[in-house]
């Protein structure tokens, strides 16, 4: 599963190429999202076999990814981009970029996108 979706993430576009570590975490991560959403599928859907086949692999994806960060330790990431950013004097909707442009590369792939925008638009006060 994890093989092949490092192979067709390597033959597509133009032409073949051989992918970098990061790159191949990306897809591993995008691999291990599809199976998390497919375990809660096949749990609404009260098909726990199918859940539980999902978990498994999902834990041997995980494996081979980074850890992820706690709440916590993203918190704190946030906490300190968000002091530095402001420190620069942005305010609204720049100041949301900036903190993202500064949190981004220190979570990639350890943390939940949708986690940590709206965590960044919770510490600056916009939601």
């Amino acid at each position: 599963m994890a093989l092949t979706a490092v192979t067709n993430e390597e033959v597509s576009g133009k032409e073949a190429r051989v992918l970098t570590d990061d790159e191949v975490l990306t897809v591993l991560g995008r691999e291990a999202k599809k199976r998390k959403e497919a375990a809660t599928a096949y749990d609404d859907a009260q098909r726990p076999e199918l859940a539980a086949k999902e978990r498994e692999e999902l834990g041997v994806l995980e494996k081979y990814l980074p850890a992820s960060l706690s709440e916590a330790e993203v918190q704190t990431i946030i906490a300190e981009a968000v002091a530095q950013v402001q420190a620069g004097g942005a305010t609204g909707g720049a100041a949301l970029g900036a903190v993202m442009k500064v949190v981004q590369p220190q979570v990639k792939g350890r943390a939940d996108g949708g986690f940590v925008a709206a965590a960044v638009k919770t510490a600056l006060g916009m939601g």
